[in-house]
């Protein structure tokens, strides 16, 4: 089976976009009135009790293209969220600290190479055969195993069930942050499990795939054998669309509660609150920190790297102390948003040495004392080399054009000359490692910092590389407690001397945490909800189970 990465999952998305309108969506759906939601028919025919449905509109991005598959992208792919119709080793509460889900306990070696789970006893799939070791087992081997695989779990050996309460994962290398991992990953059965799958998964979890109309909706129902508490919420129909037809969604009352954007906030519908979700969804700039000619090698072969301009780290630190954050937020997102200066934001393992304010006069000064010296436009050269670069987005995206056009008149302000390139993402990815690119980024952990910064992380787009850094991230995974790894993913962020900060090697330039906007019914009570991470669309039902109608 070919490699499904995060492009090939973005071009696929992309492709489905162009397909969906408003009424092909909602075609069938219950739902929508003045009041709560109406009682009525709903695609399959069948009646639906008012009180115990929602419809909730997503992007066209969070219908996962393979399925319901946890062995492939559902729940622990590009958008991490609860899977709902699989159980979960373990799982987070609204601040983020683990609790037990099929574990009953579990713990770590003093070297971190081994993770040792116990497992309850009362768990059964909805085809009534019992869950045990070997299913979690199986799982997780068979997410090592799997090319299309978007879960990482490089870092894990093998999964083995020693009897059918215990499971012991034996690691590759210490990394603690597998339990956030965990925590999303959830676990299908061996003996149910097989090809077509995603499209009719078997799980033990809060609710039921009930029906997937591919390219409209998915409509879920409860578990009626759930082993905890039975969910407030039987019937949950989530369709895919567009922003705009979501707004319209809304103003027709079709939808009870309808994904939006800072750009639509403002059209908030008759009958809506607007909820506001916070999230640790951030936006900034990659800035390749390697001289351009040289070459780097992904998960599709052998790529060209480096800039001549962002190699030089008083250009990365100028860019870092010359934005203005606010005025970012201000003039792009209306408001709706939070100034972030890292991917990590408000976590407990975030450094407050990543925080700078904005000093253009600073800014100026280390590009003057780096020889970078303005021209008669006013573009600054140095030895030959106009400080002139392409910075990319993803086109359709308004939020991320809006951040390159920002950004884009505040560098002039510098200096810095940014052409902006709003292309697909099959023509975004040949210049992931040689140009500028704004990015979205962002979990409940502190992978994607691993994955940014690390030498030989996954999302390395900025060529960095630091011993140092890559040190403290080895130190901190293996810590047996995570919480006792803060500290040290603090260091490597700055230790006083050296770290990704802006006053260090400053390989990014973040701007802000995007608020998640939804318009709400006024009578839907919305369980509280935890931090969002990146992706507008299933973390927020991650506790739909919990939510009611007044």
């Amino acid at each position: 089976m070919a490699t499904l990465t995060r492009r090939d999952f973005a071009k696929l998305t992309g492709a489905t976009a162009a397909t969906l309108s408003l009424g092909g969506i909602l075609a069938g759906c219950a739902g929508g009135g003045d009041e709560k939601p109406a009682a009525g028919a709903d695609a399959t025919g069948a009646d639906v009790a008012a009180p115990s449905q929602v419809i909730v509109s997503m992007t066209v991005g969070s219908e996962p293209a393979a399925g319901f598959d946890p062995l492939v992208s559902w729940g622990c792919g590009e958008h991490v969220h609860e899977p709902l119709i699989q159980s979960t080793l373990i799982t987070t509460d609204t601040d983020l600290s683990f609790k037990n889900d099929l574990a009953t306990s579990y713990e770590a070696s003093e070297d971190g190479m081994t993770w040792t789970f116990k497992i309850r006893d009362d768990v059964k799939f909805t085809d009534g055969t019992p869950l045990t070791a070997r299913d979690v087992a199986f799982t997780i081997n068979g997410i090592l195993n799997s090319e299309a695989s978007e879960c990482d779990m490089s870092m894990v050996r093998e999964a083995v069930a020693e009897d059918d309460a215990t499971v012991v994962i034996h690691m590759e290398k210490p990394f603690n942050a597998l339990l956030y991992t965990l925590a999303v990953v959830g676990i299908v059965p061996e003996h149910a499990y097989g090809e077509g799958y995603g499209a009719n998964p078997v799980g033990s979890g809060r609710y039921m795939l009930e029906q997937w109309d591919k390219g409209q909706q998915v409509i879920l129902k409860a578990n009626p054998d759930y082993y905890g508490e039975a969910p407030k919420i039987e019937r949950v129909v989530a369709v895919f669309m567009e922003e705009d037809a979501s707004l319209a969604a809304a103003q027709s009352g079709q939808v009870d509660v309808a994904y939006t954007s800072a750009t639509f906030a403002a059209q908030q519908p008759a009958g809506y609150d607007l909820l506001n979700c916070a999230s640790v969804d951030s936006r900034g700039i990659s800035l390749p920190t390697i001289s351009a000619g040289a070459k780097k090698t992904d998960e599709k072969g052998e790529a060209a790297a480096g800039n001549d301009v962002t190699c030089d780290v008083a250009v990365r630190q100028a860019i870092n102390y010359g934005v203005d954050r606010e005025r970012m937020i201000d003039n792009v997102m209306n408001g709706f948003g939070t100034v972030a200066y890292s991917v990590g934001d408000g976590m407990p393992w975030s450094s407050p040495d990543m925080k700078c304010t904005t000093d253009v006069e600073r800014a100026k000064k280390l590009l003057d004392d780096a020889g970078w010296a303005p021209g008669a436009d006013g573009i600054r050269e140095k030895d030959g080399v106009r400080a002139s670069m392409n910075l990319y987005y993803s086109a359709g995206d308004t939020v991320r054009q809006g951040i390159a056009e920002e950004f884009s008149n505040q560098m002039k302000e510098l200096g810095l000359e940014f052409a902006i390139k709003g292309v697909s993402w099959d023509d975004l990815y040949p210049h992931q490692f040689t140009d500028p690119v704004v990015w979205g980024w962002g979990t409940n952990a502190p992978i994607e910092t691993y994955n940014l910064f690390y030498s030989k992380g996954t999302g390395n787009y900025a060529c960095y590389e630091n011993a140092a850094t890559d040190a403290y991230l080895d130190e901190a995974l293996a810590c047996p407690k995570v919480e006792d790894s803060f500290d040290l993913w603090k260091k490597a962020q700055w230790d006083g001397t050296t770290g990704i900060a802006p006053q260090g090697d400053a390989p990014w330039v973040w701007f802000a945490n995007i608020d998640h906007l939804y318009f709400a019914k006024e009578n839907l009570k919305v369980a509280e909800q935890k931090p969002h991470p990146h992706g507008h669309g299933w973390s927020l039902v991650n506790n739909v189970d919990q939510w009611s109608w007044a």
